[in-house]
């Protein structure tokens, strides 16, 4: 019986698949390669408690055997309607949690990031027959499908937009770029790891005529390589899951960082952690405390609030942010005179707890919109609430505005500090939210800042053109704009005032942030040595 078609274009018919599938009847038909000769990269890549969709699945019995070592969300579809009935009826027994829908893989009916694994053992091949217009649009469809369904960094602007993807070659430097997602179940000690693992796979998508040994440079983007210790994780109603994992640095120190799954190679906090609680150290304590109750430890902390170097800042946009303090003026009575600050965004609470502990008149209110945070940051980050620290939750949009239609009784702040990501990967943006910079928001802003304040944002913007909008729209409120962009990051801190007249000029500025610094220097303060605070200003522009 010949099952071949008399040319490769059929294979992207309808009608030829049907009638494949009558005549092959229920006999599995295996394309490159049947289950035992695949199970070791699929089980290293794959985790069975992944929800998994295979895409023109057939009549392969890869996802059935899959599904008998324990990968039991799985989800299959193809286009014919004969082979999804022929397998419903093979599985609906004896795997019952298994599905089989008749489903084009170009208009999947799926809801976005529903699928953690995307599998297609041959589909691809399929559909692209020739190098037709009409053929590449069925697979470009194919592709954007696959990456709307899945959970993970594929959907990011920088990684699933046309603009994001060119605006990552081009800063890589080379006209040929791949790239590879680690799941976080993945370790590896460091990127010469990663290389040989990948180096073979690499070469066989490399450009015709490029000579065998060519060196192929990798690069990273995150921090998913080297000594990683999760202490716990956790599901926000907000947020989603999130984790929260110690990690050594290049320098042997220990870090612990908070990390969101939904946004897995973002850091959203990080504190070091101090000397003496060295991985070692907390294997032991763990022990210890198993001794002692053992139903419970692995619910405690590895190490205690205490353990956290309070008074040093891990993230250099919140250096930059601290730097901006000396926008203020005088600030030498900075430690003198009540500041009033606002603060929205809290995250591991390192941002307020620093001002709260170097500036001893200084009285914050955080704003947070999700309960877990506040959790995490008293549990695992050393964060406490006090009479000059208070802690509100609610979305800071409606909190600013609750504020600003107080009246005259409504507060005004020295300073403000917008440290809030996007909750939206899709966008050129991920960090404020789109609505943080609307006109009529900064407005709010505006009204509750005191007329010498300062408004101090964290932008995170990739998309240029959305970049200078948001621009444009903070100097219509606020007509003194300076821009600190933070060395090999996005990042880029806005200090944003009121009026022009304000205007410091660099040496002006660095004077005032060297004199901020010489009080703060002062002994028994506890502050980090290595924190410049005219460094943070040097490289500072006025839009």
């Amino acid at each position: 019986m010949n099952l071949l078609p008399k040319s490769s274009k059929e294979f992207g018919s309808v009608d030829y698949w049907e009638k494949f599938f009558q005549q092959r009847g229920k006999k599995a038909f295996e394309w490159y390669g049947t289950y035992l000769e695949l199970c070791g990269v699929l089980h290293k890549y794959i985790k069975p408690r992944e929800k998994v969709l295979v895409i023109g699945c057939g009549n392969s019995e890869l996802s059935e055997q899959l599904y008998d070592v324990g990968y039991r969300d799985i989800v299959n579809i193809d286009i014919s309607e004969v082979v999804i009935k022929q397998m419903k009826e093979c599985n609906a027994t004896r795997r019952p949690q298994m599905s089989f829908l008749k489903m084009d893989m170009t208009q999947m009916e799926f809801p976005d990031a529903s699928f953690q694994v995307v599998l297609d053992k041959g589909t691809l091949d399929a559909v692209l027959t020739d190098e037709e217009e009409k053929t590449l649009q069925q697979v470009d469809r194919m592709l954007a499908e696959v990456g709307r369904v899945l959970q993970g960094r594929e959907t990011e602007w920088l990684f699933g937009m046309d603009e994001g993807r060119k605006q990552l070659a081009a800063s890589a430097g080379f006209r040929r770029l791949i790239t590879v997602a680690l799941h976080r179940g993945q370790q590896y000690e460091s990127m010469d790891h990663i290389q040989a693992e990948l180096s073979a796979r690499v070469m066989e998508l490399a450009p015709a005529g490029m000579p065998a040994q060519q060196q192929v440079p990798f690069l990273s983007v995150g921090g998913d390589i080297g000594v990683r210790t999760v202490q716990h994780q956790d599901c926000s109603a907000l947020s989603g899951n999130y984790v929260i994992e110690d990690v050594q640095g290049d320098d042997k120190r220990y870090f612990r960082r908070l990390i969101f799954l939904s946004n897995r190679n973002v850091v959203q906090s990080e504190a070091r952690l101090l000397k003496d609680v060295s991985y070692k150290a907390q294997k032991k304590r763990k022990k210890d405390r198993k001794k002692q109750r053992p139903a419970d430890v692995e619910n405690l902390p590895a190490a205690p609030g205490q353990s956290i170097d309070k008074s040093y800042l891990c993230c250099e946009h919140h250096k930059a942010m601290i730097a901006g303090l000396a926008l203020l003026r005088n600030p030498e009575l900075l430690l003198e005179i009540p500041l009033a600050l606002l603060v929205v965004g809290l995250g591991g609470g390192s941002l307020p707890l620093f001002v709260h502990d170097h500036f001893p008149k200084s009285c914050i209110d955080a704003v947070e919109i999700d309960p877990s945070m506040l959790e995490v940051a008293t549990q695992w980050f050393g964060f406490s609430q006090s009479d000059r620290m208070k802690v509100h939750i609610a979305d800071g949009l409606d909190y600013i505005a609750s504020l600003a239609g107080g009246g005259e009784a409504r507060p005004c702040y020295d300073v403000i500090m917008f440290d809030v990501d996007s909750k939206d990967p899709t966008l050129g943006m991920s960090c404020p939210p789109p609505a943080f910079v609307e006109q009529s928001f900064l407005q709010n802003v505006k009204s509750i800042l005191t007329p010498e304040g300062v408004f101090i944002l964290n932008l995170v913007c990739r998309d240029l053109g959305l970049k200078d909008s948001v621009l444009a729209g903070l100097k219509a409120v606020f007509p003194l704009l300076y821009v600190r962009r933070i060395e090999g990051e996005v990042n880029e801190i806005l200090f944003c005032q009121l009026h022009p007249e304000q205007k410091l000029a660099t040496p002006e500025l660095l004077e005032t942030a060297q004199a901020l610094e010489q009080t703060l220097r002062k002994p028994g303060r506890g502050w980090d040595d290595t924190y410049v605070l005219s460094d943070m200003l040097k490289t500072v522009k006025i839009v």
